[in-house]
């Protein structure tokens, strides 16, 4: 027998509709939770099998009953009181869910508290209702593996595109979900692109916040320097609702700490649709051959993007020159820094784990084969034997490198140049140079090719410049509205 849903339902929501009609009683929290794993039944795990959603949690419905009788006896908590929102699966939750970042090794780990800003999720109402698959081990297990893969949960598929289009990773499933209208929102992490390109190739909103607005606490790690949660949404709107939320100051964590010295901010306060007005934006791109030629670029989209910054006041400048764009950059920072931060992790789970070290991973990894090595575990080889002492000359060197020429002799030095408040890139070409400075990124849909394949951009600032990007891509956003949902079918 189907089961009939609110009419109110069948459209993508945005967070303030779906609190104006649980005040209003139109709709429930309980309602909700049982839409979206309605849709996932019919469209993740069967019909074109998009494969982003790993596990449900099986206390979401409890969950969503308690938050609805709350709401009647004292209100709603805040903007999150009562929505669903997905994980990846490297983010910590104390409950009935595991935390395996994508391996077999691990699909049986329950952490042993919250990561922090789960914490965080939690206080404010927000309903998890599951993890999402992911690109095992946040890419570091195999230089072989298609992104949005994990030996634990299989290959995440585009709702645009199904099998034939790029699904971005890592955090494939956090951007997938949310395209195909599983949760509200969603939680992903990135050390380089993988919230901003999973947000491009899905056409959804991604923040990939400053290094240190949101804590690291409970997150399975792949780089100290790099690593950051952040949002996904359909809209701008929704993921800085949730960005107000995730960010905070976390004792535990001390790339936080500098946020302590941060004036108060709400990052709402700077959902301007005339944000455009008199912004200085610079226009990047990178005119290497094997860019423009990609299934990355669309130069019609492009020019479009930048004519509707132009029409909306912003002040352009073309073609902006960034020093260490296109340098040789080394690795080894995310080399020495797994190796480190993993070892660490695991050395610290339960004597019950299956595995302690890189060492003892890429043995269990061995012992099963074919099910845990369609792609091998190269990057891990490649790391089991390094120093875990984070002393050595390559990595201390790499480390001054990445932060001299990604900072001073790259977004600094350019937007100062220029007298820029950001930097546009085409699609996410700006990641690598934005994530070894620990600065913020937004990507925003911005069309679609003729084939149907999403294209996007990505606005890139200096640290801590949150706000200020917040105001330039949702005044885009509102003079564009590109985004169109998917078109999925049974």
């Amino acid at each position: 027998m189907a089961i009939k849903f609110n009419d109110f339902l069948k459209d993508e929501l945005t967070i303030v509709e779906i609190q104006k009609a649980l005040d209003q009683g139109v709709i429930t929290s309980k309602e909700l939770v049982m839409y979206y794993l309605h849709r996932i039944a019919k469209f993740d795990q069967s019909g074109p099998k998009l494969n982003s959603v790993l596990e449900i949690n099986p206390d979401a419905i409890f969950i969503a009953e308690a938050l609805d009788f709350e709401r009647k006896a004292s209100g709603a908590r805040g903007a999150l009181h009562g929505i669903p929102i997905l994980l990846k699966d490297n983010i910590e939750t104390h409950d009935s869910m595991h935390t395996s970042a994508g391996t077999l090794a691990l699909s049986s780990h329950i952490a042993a508290k919250d990561a922090f800003l789960v914490e965080k999720l939690r206080k404010a109402g927000a309903i998890l209702l599951g993890k999402t698959n992911m690109t095992e081990l946040a890419n570091g297990m195999s230089s072989e593996m298609w992104a949005g893969y994990s030996s634990r949960g299989g290959q995440v598929f585009n709702p645009y595109g199904g099998r034939s289009l790029f699904v971005g990773g890592s955090s494939s499933g956090s951007a997938v979900s949310v395209a195909a209208n599983f949760s509200v929102g969603s939680i992903g992490t990135e050390t380089d692109a993988s919230i901003l390109s999973p947000a491009i190739q899905n056409s959804v909103v991604g923040i990939k916040p400053t290094v240190g607005l949101i804590s690291r606490r409970g997150i399975i790690p792949f780089s100290y320097s790099q690593d950051t949660a952040g949002p996904f949404a359909r809209n701008v709107a929704d993921a800085v609702l949730l960005l107000d939320v995730l960010a905070g100051v976390d004792e535990s964590d001390p790339a936080t700490h500098k946020y302590k010295h941060i004036p108060g901010v709400k990052y709402s306060d700077f959902l301007d649709a005339s944000g455009l007005k008199g912004a200085r934006i610079g226009i990047f791109i990178d005119a290497t051959e094997a860019f423009l030629l990609s299934d990355e670029y669309d130069g019609r989209l492009y020019n479009d993007a930048i004519q509707t910054l132009k029409d909306q006041g912003a002040i352009i400048v073309e073609n902006v020159d960034i020093p260490s764009f296109s340098r040789n950059w080394s690795w080894g920072v995310s080399l020495y820094e797994l190796k480190h931060s993993l070892d660490n992790y695991l050395a610290q789970l339960s004597p019950l784990s299956p595995v302690h070290s890189i060492k003892e991973l890429i043995e269990f990894n061995e012992e099963i084969g074919e099910e845990a090595l369609k792609y091998g575990q190269d990057k891990l080889k490649q790391r089991v034997g390094l120093s875990n002492t984070l002393s050595s000359p390559d990595y201390l060197n790499s480390k001054l490198e990445d932060l001299y020429f990604s900072q001073e002799q790259g977004i600094d030095f350019t937007l100062k140049k220029y007298n820029l408040d950001a930097i546009l890139f085409p699609s996410y070409t700006g990641s690598t140079i934005s994530a070894k400075a620990g600065y913020p990124s937004i990507a925003v849909p911005a069309g679609y090719k003729k084939s149907g394949r999403p294209f996007g951009i990505t606005f890139a600032g200096t640290a801590f410049s949150e706000g200020v990007l917040i105001k330039i891509a949702y005044a885009y956003e509102q003079a564009t509205k590109h985004r169109q949902a998917p078109q999925l079918k049974p």
